[in-house]
């Protein structure tokens, strides 16, 4: 069931990372996302002073991703978890075609290793790229018939995950 007071948008999701100015280069540079706030802070919290850098960077709706960096070592140790190496553990930022191909390109030519990859899942055409931090990001295109899929998944989502849980693991993705 559907709640009416839903929140409107993602306001910010954010993460750590060991270089501020690598992760600059690669959001900013290569990606595209301008840096649109950058925060200085110095707070007491769980028991010590913690100095770090916060900063964010835009997405279209007005919401950002953003990145915190700690200035003393054990800090980052504490608060930077590693992050896992696997493609179910990702960011994905819908983009339309132009900008796709545009990130793939500049990725590309920036020699970013691992170079990124594209996948077609039918229901949407994905680029994946590894960010500076390790983290897996995906630049999504969603197909011409996006409403038409939208509306089929919506009408049998409880369903098929029902189903599923009980131990029915039949695909249902027949876009592909």
């Amino acid at each position: 069931m559907m709640s009416k007071n839903l929140p409107s948008r993602l306001h910010h999701t954010a993460y750590t990372t060991r270089d501020m100015e690598k992760t600059r280069r690669f959001y900013e540079d290569v990606i595209g996302l301008p840096l649109i706030a950058t925060w200085a802070e110095s707070e007491e919290m769980f028991g010590r002073q913690i100095d770090y850098c916060h900063c964010f960077f835009g997405l279209g709706d007005g919401g950002a991703l953003a990145f915190f960096q700690f200035a003393n070592p054990a800090d980052e140790a504490t608060f930077s978890p590693e992050i896992p190496v696997t493609p179910f553990h990702h960011l994905a930022l819908k983009v339309d075609v132009e900008t796709q191909q545009a990130i793939e390109q500049r990725v590309k030519d920036a020699g970013h290793i691992p170079p990124p990859f594209v996948l077609d899942h039918g229901y949407c055409r994905s680029l994946y790229v590894h960010d500076p931090n390790g983290m897996i990001v995906e630049f999504t295109i969603d197909p011409s018939n996006v409403e038409e899929i939208a509306q089929a998944r919506r009408a049998d989502a409880q369903a098929t995950l029902k189903r599923w849980l009980s131990g029915d693991r039949t695909p249902n993705n027949t876009y592909r």
